[in-house]
């Protein structure tokens, strides 16, 4: 480096060199950092547009967790829409789901902690959504749960195709979802809604129900991606949910790394020692990420633990 005042760059002021000079320490802070455990999203992150794990990206999970870092899953999904099939061997033990509400150990289904909505809450707000033309899915204990009513409009859903797919065959249809939910006193972890459009392109009743959710001091609503809405309790979020996890762990926070794109996870990348934001992430995501890595048809997983985990590059 130059010393200050000494700036090689023609006709730049000073104190734009000093800026940079400052943003070289500060990356090369983050870089230094000693990373024990990753917390990885699953659709448009670690999730191709297929729904599948890049054969690189699965390689550099299992180096890291050969090396004793922990990786770990951070979903908006419920515990059993994980893909257990493609992570089994990969020494991935957590995972955070449904936005945060509930952290699972997923070789015993264990349940660590749950953060979910009692029936008091979530059955009002359930039967407004009911009027309204859309698909949605309850999280309850780590299964997904859907009115009956919905099937249609799921098929209408402007989703890829791998992730339409998943909507519609791994729920569990119910006839009357808040009378099952009285009559079992169940507690519901997240909900999910996904709107289609019109012919004029326009999502049918999603202005109206964010107005709603937003309304309510007792939830947190986010998008997820594919311009859906979910709510959980309020406070509840993916980086409450890392910091508990790392607690448990006795992992400290700034050791942390959070990769993601949506809105979902900005909770998760402000609460990580370091937040990544995918090639494919949103405006506002990239904005609050440390780093931006490539996009999640391009490896993005594998090139920013490579890029933070120097051990991974052999």
């Amino acid at each position: 480096l130059h010393p200050i005042g000494c700036n090689p760059k023609k006709n730049a002021p000073d104190r734009v060199y000093i800026s940079e000079i400052i943003l070289t320490h500060y990356q090369e802070g983050i870089n230094m950092k000693n990373i024990k455990l990753v917390a990885l999203d699953l659709d448009g992150t670690l999730f191709n547009k297929e729904s599948r794990i890049s054969k690189r990206n699965l390689e550099t999970i299992k180096k890291a967790t050969k090396l004793g870092i922990t990786v770990v899953i951070s979903t908006g999904r419920p515990l059993n829409g994980l893909p257990f099939d493609q992570i089994k061997g990969s020494g991935i033990r957590y995972a955070i789901t449904a936005n945060g509400s509930a952290i699972y150990e997923i070789e015993t289904g264990k349940c660590l902690r749950e953060e979910a909505m009692d029936e008091d809450l979530f059955v009002p707000i359930v039967e407004y959504l009911l009027t309204k033309d859309i698909h949605m899915d309850a999280f309850i204990g780590g299964n997904g749960y859907s009115p009956m009513q919905c099937v249609k409009n799921g098929e209408r859903l402007v989703v890829p195709e791998a992730l339409k797919h998943y909507i519609l065959n791994t729920r569990k249809r119910v006839d009357d979802l808040p009378q099952f939910i009285r009559d079992n006193h169940l507690k519901v972890q997240k909900m999910t809604l996904n709107f289609y459009p019109d012919e004029n392109g326009v999502f049918k009743d999603r202005a109206e129900v964010k107005n709603y959710l937003e309304s309510n001091p007792n939830v947190t609503s986010v998008c997820g991606g594919y311009n859906n809405l979910e709510f959980t309790r309020a406070g509840v979020n993916k980086g409450v949910a890392l910091r508990a996890l790392a607690e448990i762990l006795s992992i400290d926070p700034a050791e942390t790394m959070a990769i993601g794109d949506t809105e979902n996870d900005l909770a998760i990348i402000k609460a990580a020692g370091i937040g990544v934001a995918m090639g494919n992430a949103t405006p506002a995501v990239k904005d609050q990420a440390d780093y931006v890595t490539d996009d999640n048809e391009s490896d993005g997983v594998a090139t920013a633990m490579e890029h933070f985990i120097p051990a991974l590059r052999s």
